[in-house]
């Protein structure tokens, strides 16, 4: 099978079927070239419904999301070509790269520098220039360029930090995975105005943790 019809496929047979039908989402999807972002060793799976290593050894909660989960992020989100988005975990890049073909400017912090390194070099051959890299833990927020219009956390967090949602413009979306494995809920967040938000919860998943995500209040007898 050849590269394009495999990526024909995992558009038409996987993210197509799973409620992503934005044709702008989709047709970026042949633009912004998935198996350039995937590590060598797995590129045959680029287009495979899997999660994959982001690098030989990686942990469990290093790996690239689900293409169908990827594009379903991007079509709720709906970027905007004068939105500043921040990305909590960059990963390979390749969600990145599908942020930044929709926004204005794509503020990435990535808490491993080897998957910083892996994203920029992946970002850089892919002629992605409206994004900056960042080392370091935004897993509670990233100060720095906020408000944000949108944000999105790439891992999941058993509580949503305030300190996050307080980093949105109105108007502003941000997408995460909530709650503990075995099932927890894709959420989307809008800032309706100062201090009030609307969630929606989109499907169930579960999906590895960021690194030094918010953990809730445990009692202990």
């Amino acid at each position: 099978m050849s590269v394009e019809q495999a990526r024909f496929n995992m558009v038409e047979q996987q993210i197509r079927t799973w409620e992503v039908l934005d044709q702008d989402v989709l047709d970026l999807l042949y633009v912004v070239r998935r198996e350039e972002f995937v590590p060598a060793a797995h590129r045959a799976f680029a287009f495979s419904d899997l999660e994959l290593p982001l690098y030989e050894g990686a942990d469990e909660d290093e790996r690239m999301m689900q293409p169908k989960v990827e594009a379903r992020i991007l079509q709720e989100l709906a970027v905007r070509k004068n939105e500043l988005v921040l990305e909590v975990g960059t990963g390979s890049g390749y969600l990145t790269a599908l942020l930044a073909a929709r926004a204005h400017h794509v503020h990435s912090v990535e808490i491993n520098p080897k998957l910083k390194t892996f994203g920029e070099n992946n970002l850089r051959r892919a002629g992605v220039e409206n994004v900056t890299l960042q080392l370091g833990d935004a897993s509670q927020g990233w100060q720095k360029y906020s408000p944000y219009d949108v944000i999105v956390l790439t891992g999941s967090t058993p509580v949503l930090p305030q300190t996050l949602v307080s980093q949105l413009k109105a108007g502003g979306r941000l997408f995460a995975v909530v709650g503990d494995p075995p099932v927890m809920e894709a959420r989307l967040l809008t800032c309706v105005g100062k201090g009030t938000q609307h969630a929606i919860d989109l499907f169930e998943t579960c999906l590895a943790p960021l690194k030094n995500a918010l953990q809730p209040a445990r009692f202990e007898f």
